[in-house]
């Protein structure tokens, strides 16, 4: 008898990406804009979020999808915000997937969104695999991480179009240079679009809502 190989791995994908698919197209035709963060835990994912959707909510309609091994505090930090979040905890898994997304999407496909943002699990190796059916892909490094995450951590700058450099207001007190961190970055991706931002003292905030909501505005014209 024949040993038959099976990838299995490979069968996921294609089936993600499938379903991811499907996602993306019923968020075009709601215009649903769509963002998946990336990033190691505790770069400020959700501390970016909060200022994120402070500056959204009186104008546009927002969700945020939280991905978390357990609890549902992330999710909790948003709605203190005044903004629908709704908690996806994985149970182990460390990334999430398209079919955890559109569990989600079939309870509340009755609502319609301007911008969904989705916290993808804390770690920068498995979520960069799975297409979630985003129209953007961000990932997140913290000045306290190094700025040698981008070499290390390949394929999740490579996926990214954008990059966000988080806590600059410690940078006086850590061996970090933005711009080697944003060279590792463009040796994977040469048009990565690069923000510097300080969830404490707001800067760089402005500048990364502006973007958003352009980001949206320009997808949402071609389509």
């Amino acid at each position: 008898m024949k040993h038959l190989h099976v990838d299995v791995k490979q069968d996921l994908l294609r089936a993600n990406d499938l379903l991811a698919r499907s996602l993306r197209e019923t968020w075009v035709r709601q215009e649903t804009f769509v963002v998946n963060l990336l990033s190691s835990p505790g770069s400020g994912k959700t501390s970016l979020l909060e200022g994120t959707v402070e500056s959204l909510r009186s104008s546009y309609r927002v969700l945020v999808l939280e991905g978390d091994l357990e609890t549902d505090r992330d999710a909790e930090r948003i709605r203190a915000r005044g903004v629908e979040a709704v908690q996806i905890t994985t149970g182990g898994t460390c990334h999430l997937e398209a079919h955890m997304i559109a569990q989600v999407w079939e309870q509340i496909k009755e609502k319609t969104y301007d911008f969904v943002f989705i916290e993808n699990v804390g770690n920068l190796v498995c979520p960069a695999s799975f297409d979630l059916g985003e129209h953007l892909r961000v990932v997140l490094l913290s000045v306290p991480e190094g700025d040698d995450k981008p070499a290390k951590y390949p394929k999740a700058f490579r996926t990214a179009q954008w990059m966000v450099l988080t806590k600059m207001d410690l940078l006086p007190h850590f061996d970090f240079d933005p711009d080697r961190a944003e060279a590792e970055a463009r040796k994977l991706r040469p048009d990565i679009r690069v923000f510097h931002t300080s969830s404490r003292t707001g800067e760089g905030l402005d500048g990364w809502v502006r973007a958003l909501i352009l980001a949206r505005e320009k997808t949402f014209s071609r389509s």
